[in-house]
């Protein structure tokens, strides 16, 4: 039996390993995209049950867009693009870093649309075809940290209702998938992500398997094309005037 398709961006590791990991043991061939960790990535695609891996530069306007193509090229029946790769650096809306604007804006919002775009465009199947643009609870809980970033996770976020209002064809769907704090980032210590990743309304850690599973249920079209689900323990609904790193950080200060 033929296997639905699935390429993960940023698949090798943190939470693109978690979904890679979740659609194999569903019975899906993933392609697992990386932009350095070609070791990381081999190793992952191992140990599934079907995978193969590519590599693409994401700060290279047409790097994705290749890749995508090639997937399609490839592949008869490419179902789903999860645009999960992103940077995440640090800038403060007092002080935007333009390199980190250029790098986040580029690879989170430019690359990512672009890629969409050219799944609609090229993906071979006879089932339907999704998108799932990997966001952020920071849209509905912004603070001035990271702020490069934040804008482009607000623009990415934009282009899924456009997306959905113009389908290619019918059973065409785009999802934005919008998790919390879920892994170390940045410069944290595991200790450190522990105690501010409970920083929610439910005061729990929320794993990347949920993240994963949100990603299969996303798959299966139950929600409307452009509509945005949060996988955060309720921290969207929250109003944190720093990120979590830094309120974690002074609390412990204080």
């Amino acid at each position: 039996m033929r296997r639905p398709v699935i390429l993960v961006t940023g698949g090798a590791k943190r939470i693109g390993s978690a979904i890679c990991r979740a659609f194999a043991a569903a019975g899906w061939h993933v392609v697992i995209h990386y932009g350095s960790s070609r070791d990381e990535a081999e190793q992952l695609a191992a140990s599934l049950p079907s995978a193969g891996i590519a590599q693409a530069e994401l700060n290279d306007w047409d790097g994705g867009v290749a890749m995508v193509e090639s997937v399609a090229r490839d592949h008869h029946d490419f179902r789903l693009l999860v645009n999960n790769a992103s940077v995440f650096r640090h800038d403060l809306v007092s002080r935007l870093d333009p390199a980190c604007f250029d790098e986040a804006m580029q690879v989170n919002a430019g690359s990512a649309a672009r890629m969409a775009q050219a799944f609609f465009t090229h993906a071979r199947t006879g089932n339907e075809r999704t998108v799932i643009q990997m966001l952020d609870q920071k849209l509905d809980n912004p603070n001035p940290d990271f702020f490069s970033y934040t804008m482009s996770k607000h623009a990415l976020a934009a282009t899924v209702p456009m997306l959905a209002m113009a389908p290619r064809r019918r059973g065409d769907r785009i999802y934005g998938l919008c998790p919390g704090a879920i892994l170390p980032s940045h410069d944290q210590s595991p200790d450190e992500a522990e105690r501010s990743h409970r920083l929610n309304l439910l005061g729990r850690l929320t794993g990347p398997d949920e993240v994963a599973d949100a990603a299969l249920f996303l798959s299966r079209g139950a929600l409307e094309s452009g509509s945005l689900l949060f996988v955060d323990s309720g921290q969207h609904l929250l109003n944190q005037p720093r990120d979590v790193i830094y309120l974690e950080r002074e609390r412990a200060g204080a």
